[in-house]
């Protein structure tokens, strides 16, 4: 897709896309045969629905045709949200994937497999798993030392030592509380 079109097409949709409070994540042209797809990939910190793809693709066809920045050949719109194995490269992006398993590639080499446990300006927080019993660790990573980040997919996600001890007090606090005389007429019951 040339830069002229690409400027286009996101002039075009990013007014749309920002109007139902979601981010323009891509705009992607590729041929398909005789045709051609293009392909908007769109998010939000609360995930995106299949209505709202459905809706926003409508509203993008409509402008689309009202315009000629693709041409005269067909071709086939598809708006979507980003896939699981999405690379992470914008903050809102490690946001997002809070509480999540990532596999960062550093600069300086290795690898990091951790959970982000917070996010913000300069870095993140994370929480390594701890290996043949040992505890998980607590890490901090700077966004100038990761080259390539990814949240690693997760069939059994257990959760992180901080989201645990959240649940634990939020527990505690939403036991039903029991009235002395339920509990009295209960003895009488048995």
């Amino acid at each position: 897709m040339s830069t002229t079109q690409s400027e286009r097409l996101r002039g075009l949709l990013e007014p749309l896309v920002a109007a139902r409070d979601l981010d323009l994540e891509e705009i992607e042209v590729t041929p398909a045969g005789k045709s051609r797809v293009l392909r908007i990939v769109v998010d939000s910190d609360a995930g995106v629905q299949l209505d709202e793809c459905a809706e926003l693709s409508r509203e993008a066809s409509k402008a689309l045709d009202d315009t000629d920045v693709m041409g005269g050949a067909p071709y086939t719109l598809e708006v979507t949200s980003p896939g699981a194995d999405r690379p992470l490269t914008e903050l809102r992006h490690y946001r997002r994937a809070v509480g999540r398993l990532i596999k960062a590639r550093l600069h300086e080499g290795g690898e990091v497999v951790a959970r982000i446990v917070a996010a913000d300006d300069t870095g993140l927080d994370m929480e390594v798993p701890g290996v043949k019993g040992r505890k998980p660790t607590a890490r901090r990573v700077a966004f100038d030392e990761i080259a390539k980040a990814r949240v690693e997919l997760e069939f059994n996600p257990k959760p992180s030592r901080a989201a645990a001890s959240q649940d634990a007090q939020s527990t505690e606090h939403d036991e039903p509380e029991h009235d002395a005389h339920e509990n009295d007429e209960n003895k009488e019951e048995a």
